[in-house]
């Protein structure tokens, strides 16, 4: 065994998901190296598909990464710029075993992270080994490697765009103009190579690779950063909007009205569109959804599953029901053939061809489909979380609700229904809310709210 310095590492950056933290005082390059040693000892892998943002950090903890990948015997395959999907795509397209992208997704520009995946693209969460590369890199000790690795540069970005445009028929793509709002994210440098390919005018905003998020944070699912998206697409006569988060893996849409979608909308129009070219086939929708995504899955004739929130469990669940497609209201699209990873840019190619194909426009599909009202997600600081939860969920069973704890709780009536569950990571309790009236989502939006902040 061999036994670098005293490690340098805050547990508290080892995450459900991903490891992440402000740099460089959270997650410093030390950890970053440390990590990276534990990662290829923990999979014994002989090479690692390194991909990194365009944050200002990112430079200097994809060299430690790769440095503790080479020095614990792996080959560092380094991809240099890509979005996290791209990495998906590289790591499952090439057989790679293992791969590593640095980013933080949509965080402000001082934070950075690393997210981690095996073979397949399989991602690896808290409870398949990450917290066991945490451990084995908080202690220091690695077993000495036989070789020492070598770094070897490539470029996937052509074979990735080839793959995203494998999903649509892009003969049938009417030549529309379309906004799309990159956030200063990895899109700026995704989309123009992908709209070559295109009969599209692309109107570009914030294409400029630029890790200090300088015009809004590349958050798309907080409506005030496509404010500016929602105002160009009207004024420039666009059929739509696209919006990417940092990273470039979630993506929502505006109709040419300056509508923003909600992303479980966007799930209905990409599982509309994959069931016309795979009938009958199943379809995954996260239970914060609205009623209308199984009912739109059963009518197009799929096979609707309600999972829980969070990709590790929708990808774990996909790979067991062979579904085609899993979508989220937070805008993660995930598709069977690609590793059953997410992808924003495939997400947006298919419901761009769904609109070329339909004859109508974005908010007409829409309309068919949105008959309902949402709260959207409140959250609420509560102490007592399951102390609440129970106290709700007692006084709704009373009155005849519908209960499940799939993921936290929800409440069914016929006219309306609410999901309460906890943060992860904070003293919080998440609402959503939907009814089939506007009046009765605000009146029962309040009394749920009233109970939980009681």
């Amino acid at each position: 065994m061999s036994t670098p310095a005293k490690p340098d590492i805050d547990p508290k950056i080892f995450g459900a998901y991903d490891v992440r933290g402000v740099y460089p005082t959270d997650l410093t390059d030390q950890a970053a190296y440390l990590v990276a040693r534990a990662f290829v000892q923990y999979l014994g892998v002989d090479r690692v598909a390194i991909g990194r943002d365009m944050r200002v950090s990112s430079p200097a903890l994809a060299a430690a990464i790769i440095r503790g990948v080479t020095e614990q015997g792996a080959d560092a395959i380094d991809l240099g710029m890509t979005s996290t999907d791209e990495l998906y795509f590289a790591v499952g397209k090439f057989g790679y075993p293992a791969g590593i992208m640095i980013t933080a997704s949509h965080n402000p520009g001082r934070y950075n992270g690393i997210k981690m995946c095996r073979e397949n693209a399989i991602a690896i969460s808290s409870e398949t080994g990450g917290f066991a590369i945490r451990d084995i890199a908080l202690s220091g000790q690695f077993a000495t490697p036989t070789r020492q690795g070598q770094v070897i540069k490539r470029d996937v970005l052509d074979d990735f765009v080839a793959h995203a445009l494998s999903f649509i028929d892009v003969a049938t793509v009417k030549p529309y103009k379309i906004a799309v709002d990159a956030g200063n994210g990895m899109a700026g440098l995704i989309i123009p190579r992908v709209f070559e390919k295109l009969p599209c005018e692309l109107v570009p905003l914030y294409f400029e690779l630029d890790g200090s998020f300088p015009n809004h944070p590349a958050s798309p699912i907080e409506p005030e950063n496509t404010e500016e998206l929602r105002r160009v697409v009207p004024a420039e006569g666009c059929a739509m909007g696209v919006a990417f988060d940092g990273d470039a893996d979630r993506m929502f849409l505006v109709d040419e009205n300056g509508q923003l979608l909600g992303g479980d909308m966007v799930t209905a129009l990409v599982a509309q569109s994959m069931l016309q070219r795979h009938p009958g086939a199943t379809i995954l929708y996260n239970l914060i959804c609205s009623r209308s995504v199984p009912e739109l899955i059963e009518r197009e004739g799929g096979r609707a599953i309600r999972t829980r929130v969070g990709h590790s469990f929708i990808k774990a669940q996909m790979r067991e029901e062979n579904a085609i497609f899993g979508g989220e209201h937070s805008g993660h699209f995930y598709f069977r053939d690609n590793w059953y990873a997410d992808s924003g840019l495939i997400a947006f190619l298919t419901a761009l061809e769904l609109v070329s194909q339909s004859g109508q426009t974005l908010s007409q599909l829409v309309s068919a489909i949105d008959t309902r009202y949402r709260s959207g997600e409140v959250n609420s600081e509560v102490r007592d979380q399951q102390g609440r939860m129970a106290a709700i969920e007692q006084k709704y069973a009373a009155e005849g609700g519908q209960i499940d704890h799939l993921d936290g709780v929800t409440v069914s009536f016929p006219t309306w229904w609410f999901n309460v569950r906890p943060s992860n990571t904070e003293p919080l309790l998440r609402l959503n809310l939907e009814a089939d009236t506007l009046e009765e989502m605000e009146r029962h939006r309040d009394e749920v709210l009233a109970l939980i902040r009681q």
